[in-house]
């Protein structure tokens, strides 16, 4: 933050000697970097409009750069309600420059008020407008907006957003420049809370099924596994997770609980006579899970690799594997596999574990999620690692608890590579909460009921 807010104030400095700034900033860390740029603008008449009340800065960050201009005489006011919107008017229209900090790139929604008259003031000023990170209201995915700033320069951070770069961004963006605020290269690969963004908007009017339909495919030998990568699912804001096992095990699966939707199959493990019914239920989800606790009979491997022939999205995991042929003609793939798991299926990891996986991933129209003591995932584009996890995870069944989680997001996601990074977060997000509870005797189940939990606490970026 320290970092962002210099270089804002030096992109203005650069450009204007002195003049009047009005800064309108949000509770969030987009308003935490106008803070910090607001005591570095040295020589500039000053006034900075905080929309709410300094009680509810969202971040220990932004709330302390607050304090700080406080206990440094700043000229700072409070906007409460649209009550307050006639005397920030006055200061707009007497403004030279206005810094725009209401919204960060979490924004999702319609823009209510006090927001809305203020971005609207904003828009009439023939003031400078400068916009931190991202123009307030724009989609930083697709640079779409109903209501946006529309800033002469935007000082963007690190790089440039996706939606900063679209032609229907042009008209709010003004000039961008890209500052850079001292991220080590190794951070761009790790996965974190920015990966969930996208995955956790949702829209107030949507319907039973607009937020992921997933199918579970696999049990036989095993009842346990294809069960708890449905719960996750579940658990990860699937609307309708469907569990497709073979009959012996149909009944045993559904009294696990009322949640799950189980499609009886035939016989006692997947068969090839299986592939009518299964090839009309993926018609019907966005996304296939395929192989947990499948087993490994020969009729089980061949309606699997009918499966992989004929799903779309697809998350194929534990015997799932044994199916694979390489190379594959498609993309749209994601495997779970850990270090062993590859050996079995003949896959002899050769050198550098990184470039391995990735020339693998790219060489076979792969991605691949490597499950580790860090997670490595690849699409052979692009590489990134996970650190969220604990050695209690290795208990059975966390694996399964992850593909669940990643069929529900990659259910609601086209990017395979986004899908398995925000996954594999969630997924060890989840194990952590669970060990500091249960330490090294956590189960899978404790895994999946701490999901919500993990996801709740970056639902509001």
């Amino acid at each position: 933050m320290e970092n962002a807010g210099s270089q804002i104030a030096r992109a203005i400095s650069s450009r204007f000697e002195h003049g009047k700034i009005v800064i309108i900033a949000g509770r969030g860390n987009n308003g935490g970097d106008a803070f910090v740029a607001a005591r570095h603008l040295r020589g500039f008449d000053l006034e900075v409009f905080l929309i709410g009340s300094s009680r509810d800065i969202r971040t220990e960050e932004a709330r302390r750069n607050w304090e700080i201009l406080q206990r440094a005489n700043f000229r700072l006011r409070e906007i409460r309600d649209s009550s307050d919107l006639p005397g920030v008017k006055g200061a707009i229209e007497d403004a030279d420059i206005v810094i725009d900090a209401i919204f960060g790139t979490g924004i999702s929604g319609e823009i209510r008020e006090p927001e809305k008259g203020l971005i609207e003031m904003i828009n009439a000023s023939d003031a400078f407008k400068v916009a931190v990170d991202i123009p307030s209201g724009l989609d930083p995915e697709t640079g779409s907006s109903r209501l946006c700033v529309r800033a002469d320069l935007t000082v963007t951070f690190h790089r440039p957003k996706i939606g900063l770069l679209s032609d229907a961004a042009r008209m709010y963006t003004g000039e961008i420049e890209v500052a850079d605020i001292g991220i080590p290269p190794i951070f761009e690969m790790l996965t974190g809370p920015g990966d969930l963004e996208g995955i956790l908007k949702r829209s107030k009017t949507s319907h039973k099924g607009d937020n992921g339909r997933v199918l579970i495919v696999g049990g036989g030998p095993f009842t346990g596994a294809p069960v708890l990568s449905a719960l996750a699912a579940l658990r990860s804001g699937a609307d309708w997770v469907t569990l497709a096992v073979p009959e012996s095990i149909s009944a045993i699966a559904a009294s696990f609980s009322p949640n799950l939707i189980v499609e009886p199959l035939s016989s006692d493990h997947l068969v090839q006579d299986d592939l009518a019914i299964i090839r009309e239920l993926i018609r019907h989800h966005d996304v296939t899970v395929l192989g947990m606790g499948a087993g490994r009979d020969p009729e089980t491997i061949e309606l699997m690799r009918s499966v992989i022939e004929i799903s779309g999205k697809l998350v194929l995991d534990a015997d799932g594997l044994y199916a694979l042929n390489l190379p594959l003609r498609r993309k749209g793939v994601i495997i779970t596999p850990h270090r062993g798991e590859l050996s079995k299926i003949g896959v002899e990891v050769e050198g550098d574990l990184t470039s391995f996986l990735m020339e693998f991933s790219g060489r076979n129209n792969l991605t691949v999620l490597m499950k580790g003591v860090e997670d490595i995932i690849s699409d052979g584009d692009s590489l990134r690692i996970n650190r969220t996890g604990n050695a209690g995870m290795t208990v059975g069944g966390t694996g399964d608890v992850l593909s669940g989680i990643l069929g529900a997001f990659y259910a609601i996601c086209d990017d395979p590579l986004e899908a398995a990074s925000a996954a594999a977060f969630i997924s060890g997000a989840a194990g952590d909460l669970a060990f500091r509870e249960s330490g090294y005797g956590l189960t899978a189940t404790d895994v999946v009921d701490k999901i919500g939990v993990a996801m709740s606490l970056y639902l509001e970026g």
